[in-house]
């Protein structure tokens, strides 16, 4: 499970070429061709990570996506698109994507992407001590869970990762391009919109008014940070 990726990709040739790539380089690689296949082989089998095209026949990748969020909210999904339009992109990561890569790409870029989203998931978060806790929030590394209230906070891995880096340096800012940097691991030369729908799905899941936030703040013109609470 740790290096089966599951590949949704209707153009074949597509396709073949990133399972012959990703083979190469040790992973074992499930190829899907349509939505509806896809989320049978989510069901049936355990992956490490999707590789997710958005157009797809029948259910387009956004449904799919949808879908398998609304069963495993940890299992990295990264999605492709053919499209400039950042609409869709931002969709996408609205919806619980991790990541998007668009066409036309590289195999080389594809499995750089993978290992950087892969090495999050497999390396364990440094910290000096299993719980962190702030206010109302609480964070316990060892089991991956988040709380408010005492009641779990269901989050995807970017949104756990995101979140445990921010509690763990409370009050500090740090811009768009850091935030890239430390929780998505590689150096990101793409729009940096990706943080900001990630602090919004944080923030519609952590904060009593996410127009307000109490935790999750906004210095302007300069970044973000997690504001201390005792």
């Amino acid at each position: 499970m740790e290096n089966k990726i599951l590949i949704v990709e209707d153009e074949r040739s597509i396709g073949e070429i990133l399972k012959y790539g990703l083979e190469k380089d040790g992973y074992e690689v499930e190829l899907a061709y349509n939505g509806e296949k896809a989320l049978e082989k989510v069901n049936q089998q355990d992956f490490a990570l999707v590789l997710l095209d958005i157009m797809l026949p029948g259910k387009d990748g956004f449904q799919v996506c949808r879908e398998i969020r609304s069963s495993f909210s940890n299992l990295p999904i990264i999605m492709i698109t053919a499209k400039e339009e950042e609409v869709d992109k931002i969709l996408g990561l609205e919806l619980g994507a991790d990541d998007y890569i668009t066409k036309p790409f590289s195999v080389r870029e594809v499995i750089a992407r993978v290992k950087a989203v892969l090495r999050r998931t497999s390396e364990p978060v440094k910290s000096s001590q299993a719980i962190l806790k702030s206010g109302e929030i609480e964070i316990n590394l060892n089991t991956m869970e988040a709380f408010k209230n005492g009641r779990e906070i269901e989050l995807t891995f970017r949104e756990f990762t995101l979140l445990t880096f921010l509690m763990q340096h409370k009050n500090h800012v740090f811009n768009r391009q850091q935030l890239l940097n430390e929780v998505w691991g590689y150096e990101y030369t793409g729009e940096d919109r990706t943080v900001d729908v990630m602090i919004r799905r944080l923030r519609e899941k952590v904060e009593d008014d996410p127009a307000e936030p109490n935790y999750i703040c906004t210095k302007r013109g300069m970044g973000y940070y997690f504001r201390r609470k005792e």
